[in-house]
């Protein structure tokens, strides 16, 4: 047996994707309503191309390309090669939709190459946001449409803040994250989404609140889905052998907001839309950014 060679240990990201294949399903129960506002902004009509930013198991993408079916085309985008490959068998044969595995921030997109961009929930972990909006900025045509939903404070979401603090006894110490750094909260204050893509040079921007009651499924699903993703879900893929002490604590939670149609939480996000302006950023920095992209 000692000569026997071990497997590899799993990659942090491995990790979090087996976690969400686990729950992919039920998860969409609540993230497909909320994505259904940002994509209904952009008002798509058959024809235009569009780029999904953080594409994920490509459900989204999917739902563009039905937008602008049938003459339109869609490119998704996402750094997990991984999650790639579900989005990849859900579009085997579409001719009208194609992935790429890379980073959007500086993913060297053919400029003014889609009349929209459309992200749920994939623009708040880039390490550069200005940097990367003003790349996304460049792949629109002039007047080009942006519409994201986004999370509003982890405070204000009872579908990541009510399991957590039942958890919360039986977890260890949590610091205090930093609000401007890469993650799923980094675009909370509305006033850092609007100077980030003011300075990317969009206008006409918009960031409207939203609360709406999602949920997925009855009460053992929820615990499935919370105990997997989201803010609980990151800390027990870090410490598995927490699950049995936080799990009871988190069902009886749960159980308080159980109804005829199984759980409903209260999911907090902005809706933020705007349009590529014509003119160049007006931070130095990305504006020489985008000369030596168009020169390249």
């Amino acid at each position: 047996m000692d000569q026997i060679s071990r497997l590899p240990a799993l990659t942090q990201d491995e990790v979090r994707v087996d976690a969400w294949a686990e729950v992919r399903e039920p998860l969409e129960l609540q993230l497909a309503p909320l994505g259904r506002r940002a994509l209904a902004a952009l008002a798509l009509h058959s024809g235009e191309h569009v780029l999904d930013i953080g594409c994920g198991g490509g459900e989204t993408t999917a739902d563009l390309a039905s937008a602008v079916a049938p003459d339109g085309a869609v490119m998704g985008i996402d750094l997990s090669d991984a999650v790639l490959a579900f989005a990849r068998r859900a579009a085997d044969g579409c001719e009208r939709v194609r992935f790429v595995q890379a980073d959007a921030q500086a993913f060297p997109f053919e400029p003014a190459s889609f009349d929209a961009a459309f992200s749920r929930f994939g623009v708040m972990f880039f390490t550069d946001p200005t940097a990367a909006f003003v790349n996304i900025r460049r792949s629109l045509k002039p007047n080009g449409r942006l519409a994201f939903v986004c999370w509003r404070a982890l405070e204000e979401n009872l579908l990541d803040i009510l399991p957590l603090r039942a958890a919360s006894v039986h977890l260890p110490p949590q610091s205090d994250y930093d609000l401007d750094a890469p993650g799923p909260f980094a675009f909370a204050n509305p006033d850092r989404v609007r100077g980030i893509l003011g300075v990317a040079s969009f206008e006409d921007i918009k960031i409207t609140a939203r609360d709406d009651q999602v949920g997925s499924g009855d009460l053992d699903t929820m615990l499935a889905v919370c105990s997997r993703v989201g803010a609980l879900g990151k800390i027990l893929r870090e410490n598995p052998e927490l699950r049995g002490a936080t799990l009871p604590a988190v069902r009886s939670a749960l159980a308080a907001h159980d109804g005829p149609v199984g759980v409903r939480l209260n999911a907090a996000t902005w809706v933020v839309t705007a349009r590529a302006s014509g003119r160049a950023p007006v931070c130095p920095k990305f504006d020489r950014i985008d000369n030596q992209q168009e020169r390249a």
